[in-house]
């Protein structure tokens, strides 16, 4: 079954380009959804492969409606985390969206999240992807 993933991203995109890259490699059937917080991100997303992109708050807000899996670093769900980036706009429709949310533990712009043992962007992102994986063959609920 072909799931909507929204992959959320801000500053250059590139956490969020190689999530885009991973499960557009991975999982090809996945609807791929690219949301920057702004152009750049989205530019980055966009060229790694996703189905379609948007930029901005309104955009975060739009699109959270309709994702069944949201993807992003942790700091989608706080506000003005990312540099300032994410309004608390985004951070609440991110928050109430009734999509999996898969954050990745991005320890940056003071959000330190314990026990996380310091992988690497490319661990996050295949453990990130594995989780995608069972979310869309059912096998997670």
């Amino acid at each position: 079954m072909s799931k909507n993933v929204l992959i959320i991203d801000g500053q250059g995109g590139q956490l969020g380009r190689q999530m885009v890259e991973a499960v557009r490699r991975l999982i090809p059937e996945a609807q791929i959804t690219a949301v920057g917080t702004n152009a750049l991100a989205t530019s980055a997303m966009l060229k790694a492969g996703a189905d379609r992109g948007a930029t901005g708050e309104n955009s975060v807000v739009v699109c959270t409606r309709d994702a069944d899996i949201i993807v992003g670093p942790v700091g989608i769900v706080i506000a003005d985390s990312l540099l300032g980036e994410i309004t608390p706009k985004m951070a609440v429709a991110v928050g109430q969206s009734p999509a999996k949310k898969i954050l990745l533990p991005v320890n940056k712009c003071n959000n330190i999240i314990i026990g996380v043992d310091g992988k690497s962007t490319s661990e996050l992102i295949d453990d990130a992807i594995a989780k995608i994986r069972a979310i869309s063959e059912g096998c997670e609920r």
